[in-house]
């Protein structure tokens, strides 16, 4: 028997049981739709995160106020030096800022940005109520820091700083939610009661990994502090570098000025960190590579369950095909035609379960899955493929082997 006889062998024994074939597939459909899918789910909030990150610049640095003196990591600077006595814990403060704009002593430095933020703040307008997730204080020089440009309107200035001004940038969300297809530049909203004007609507940004990043409004700090927050400590300051290639300088020079207002010393502990976003996105990318991989191994369990089914299927295949492999052999069939019939019936089912799990991963990667947009990985697909043909290799070898082995006399005999 040639290779295409066998082969015309085993589709015929595939279709002799549809629906049994089909079940078959399935699972190995599931398990191959499973890795891909989770494989891209984890690609895409990679993505999601470091497109985050790069749109804050790869300039940029955030300080803030570490008390807990037991957290540090790559990127990180203070709050996480390990058995350095610790230092009595303090805020950082307007003070702090003003210190590290200084250009005499941070000339790596182009802007400073001290930032205060309320969280689910209630704002209304005419009848309309929304809750923001976060309203910030700060200056002009965060809308560049950040790279949050503004859509419509402008930023509000300096001058709104300084003289407490209650104006507001708004995000889309935001807009959307109050304003509907109104225009809500110069417009009155009131945040948690006090009234603020709008003058600018920012840029969308879209979600990550499901926090809206256009639910926000940002006011000036004064009027942030007077009305929401208080005067207490700055939740961070955003400082930019001149330059990508000055952040490092830039970070030195912040450390140095924290550590002598601090009273920093020796081994002490840090009570502050120092976010730098190169070494932050390199972090990142780490981390999520692991969580990927870690969704595709849960992913594969499903593929394994998947190859026990189709040995499962398969002896019962050959124990009710046992007759008709004791006739062929009987009339001349070698053991291998037996052999190769049945290992190419487990190798189609798991090759079509396969390509149909390619097809259901795909159409369902055009949906959002737990607010992250999947991005399908080439080498996932061909992997996935890959090891569902090997899993049928695998476990249709065994009931394969079991056929091929059976005594013509003992096959005829059988009922």
């Amino acid at each position: 028997m040639n290779a295409l006889e066998i082969t015309r062998f085993a589709v015929r024994g595939l279709t002799a049981n549809k629906m049994r074939s089909v079940l078959t597939m399935l699972g190995i459909l599931i398990g191959v739709a499973a890795v891909i899918l989770l494989v891209a789910v984890g690609q895409g909030s990679s993505d999601a995160i470091k497109q985050r990150i790069q749109s804050l610049g790869a300039n940029t640095l955030t300080v803030s106020a570490s008390f807990s003196g037991g957290f540090g990591g790559p990127g990180m600077r203070g709050g996480g030096g390990g058995g350095g006595p610790r230092t009595q814990a303090r805020g950082l403060t307007l003070e702090d800022a003003r210190a590290i704009a200084d250009s005499g002593n941070a000339p790596s430095i182009k802007s400073v940005s001290p930032v205060v933020t309320s969280s689910s703040a209630t704002t209304t307008y005419e009848g309309a109520s929304h809750a923001i997730s976060q309203v910030v204080g700060t200056y002009p020089s965060y809308f560049e820091a950040t790279n949050r440009p503004v859509a419509s309107g402008s930023y509000f200035t300096n001058q709104d700083v300084t003289g407490v001004r209650k104006v507001v940038v708004i995000g889309k969300t935001v807009a959307d939610e109050l304003f509907g297809r109104l225009d809500p530049v110069g417009r009155n909203v009131n945040i948690q009661g006090v009234s603020f004007t709008v003058v600018g609507v920012l840029k969308e940004s879209g979600s990550t990994g499901g926090q809206d990043a256009d639910d926000v409004a940002v006011a000036p700090l004064p009027a942030v502090q007077q009305s929401l927050t208080g005067y207490g400590s700055l939740g961070s300051i955003v400082v930019q570098a001149t330059g990508a290639e000055k952040t490092d300088a830039a970070e030195a020079e912040i450390t140095a000025i924290l550590d002598q207002r601090h009273d920093i010393t020796g081994n002490a502990t840090a009570d502050y960190r120092i976010l730098n976003q190169a070494s932050l996105q390199e972090t990142v990318t780490e981390a999520t590579g692991t969580f990927t991989v870690l969704l595709a191994a849960v992913a594969a369990i499903s593929l394994l369950v998947g190859g026990i089914g189709i040995t499962n299927i398969m002896l019962v295949t050959v124990t009710e095909r046992t007759r008709e492999i004791g006739i062929r052999k009987a009339i001349g069939a070698p053991r291998g035609a037996i052999l190769g019939q049945f290992l190419i019936e487990a190798t189609l089912l798991s090759l079509v379960g396969g390509l149909l799990g390619v097809g259901v991963a795909v159409a369902g990667s055009r949906f959002t899955i737990a607010g992250v947009q999947p991005v399908i990985v080439p080498q996932s697909i061909v992997l996935a493929l890959g090891v569902s043909v090997a899993i049928g290799l695998f476990f249709g070898s065994y009931p394969a082997n079991r056929a091929a082995k059976l005594r013509p006399i003992e096959a005829l005999r059988f009922e």
